[in-house]
């Protein structure tokens, strides 16, 4: 009678278990779940995020090298059309130009963008970029040196 008791002892501390175990395992098995749908959500993120990359790229300005130093290609306004791919600093001036009311002059815009207009030396490089935006077709230089926005 003894060993009876045992017997049904330990089969009732065996199948305490077996639901403990089955327990944990439903709950493991839970956990993979939900990480198999956060990797699925990741990779799906991660491809997004590689095809916003890609598309930047393509329409990112260009860098070449002359005499050995990296410069920025800006596109001609034709062959785009999309101020994308333009610099940062190029899409700033043509905003500057584009809300002014007429023709403005460098040393406007220079005002506009927080620089020392007073000293012409901190102009020049703005000017040469005004006048490569017009080279450019994305801005109109006039005869008297001021530049509007083309419609």
């Amino acid at each position: 009678m003894l060993e009876l008791e045992r017997i049904t002892a330990r089969r009732n501390e065996l199948d305490t278990l077996a639901e403990k175990l089955a327990k944990q395992l439903a709950d493991v098995q839970a956990e993979r779940e939900e990480l198999v749908i956060a990797e699925r959500v990741l990779h799906r993120l991660a491809e997004q995020d590689q095809a916003v990359q890609e598309a930047a790229a393509a329409v990112a300005p260009t860098a070449a090298r002359v005499a050995g130093r990296a410069v920025l290609l800006i596109p001609h306004r034709g062959e785009t059309g999309d101020e994308a791919a333009l610099p940062a600093d190029y899409r700033k001036i043509l905003a500057i130009v584009r809300a002014a009311d007429g023709p403005v002059q460098v040393r406007a815009v220079g005002e506009e963008l927080g620089l020392e207009v007073t000293v012409r030396g901190k102009l020049e490089p703005l000017r040469a970029k005004m006048t490569k935006l017009a080279d450019r077709g994305w801005l109109h230089k006039r005869p008297d040196g001021r530049f509007t926005a083309r419609s």
